[in-house]
């Protein structure tokens, strides 16, 4: 199945999906004389190897990756649909099939503006993390998939060949615990998580001024609540993450009875681990995508490669920066 078929029945899947009164057969779904009855546009909003996705008017469709398994996905789907002021619920309880692919369909909703980073809902996403994390894991949920994400990554450097930052990476890599690593069971794999938190994993439904909600459930699961806390603790330590951003965030985490740090003290000790592993994460995925176009790190890529740099074979204190 190639892009070019996969995308044109996802659009008609959500055209069909926004007007199931007025569907029609054929490949454009509900529309008429080739053009759909809202007036409203296709548009692509991703489309990467873990997911593609289409909104048509009211209604998104996201097309899974290909190794998706269906049964994982239809219990995290109900877990969204459980917790309708945390995730945003799904239009379909299951994943259908399309080509060979899982679809899901879901409402769609506001994202955070990347142009306002001053207006980004840091405190919103903490209190929503703490939200999340505060509820019983469903029986027969999986792991939560961060650390696999992980893998996937360090897998993607490795196949995109020599890099001159490649050798940080893997040695902050090698450093890591194999929990981290995906290479053992994760301990203290006792709470709803998420898994893949960050801004692109927000939105406001309804469209355009309803609350802030968690979507993205492909990593959702049973882990540690640090690994959903890591991405802005390593931007942090990193100094992509402003200082004061960095503390509305825990505080608010803090205030709505997060359970991933201590109430109050250094939150360091627990967060160091998992915070690393998002640095080596990110910084892996950074130098892939360099040695693909081969073009040199911009400055936020070289960030992260240069904190792999910092990191010691075993972490003497754990403190801001990852200092040595």
């Amino acid at each position: 199945m190639t892009a070019d078929s996969l995308l044109p029945a996802l659009a008609a899947a959500a055209r069909r999906a926004a007007h199931p009164a007025a569907a029609v057969p054929g490949p454009r779904g509900a529309c008429s004389r080739g053009a759909c009855l809202c007036g409203a546009e296709d548009a692509l909003l991703a489309d990467r190897d873990d997911g593609t996705v289409v909104r048509h008017g009211a209604v998104v469709a996201k097309a899974h990756a290909p190794d998706t398994d269906p049964a994982a996905l239809t219990r995290r789907l109900s877990v969204a649909a459980a917790l309708p002021g945390v995730l945003l619920p799904p239009l379909n309880p299951a994943p259908a099939e399309l080509l060979g692919r899982r679809v899901t369909l879901w409402p769609y909703g506001v994202p955070v503006d990347p142009d306002a980073p001053d207006a980004a809902p840091w405190e919103e996403a903490a209190t929503l993390l703490a939200r999340l994390h505060r509820q019983p894991v469903p029986d027969g949920l999986p792991p939560m998939r961060g650390p696999a994400k992980a893998a996937r990554a360090l897998a993607r450097l490795r196949a995109a060949g020599p890099h001159p930052a490649a050798a940080p990476v893997l040695r902050a890599w090698a450093a890591l615990p194999a929990w981290a690593r995906d290479e053992a069971p994760m301990p203290h794999a006792t709470t709803l998580c998420h898994g893949d938190l960050h801004l692109g994993q927000l939105l406001r439904h309804p469209a355009p001024d309803g609350p802030w909600l968690l979507i993205d459930v492909d990593d959702l699961g049973a882990g540690d609540p640090t690994w959903d806390l890591a991405r802005p603790a390593a931007w942090y330590a990193c100094g992509l993450l402003p200082p004061d951003t960095w503390l509305r965030f825990l505080a608010a985490y803090r205030a709505a009875g997060g359970p991933a740090v201590p109430v109050t003290g250094d939150p360091w000790p627990a967060l160091d681990v998992a915070a690393r592993a998002l640095t080596v994460q990110t910084a892996a995925l950074a130098v892939a995508k360099s040695a693909a176009a081969r073009r040199p790190l911009d400055e936020v890529q070289q960030a992260v490669v240069d904190a792999c740099d910092r990191m010691s074979p075993a972490p003497p204190e754990l403190t801001r920066g990852f200092a040595t």
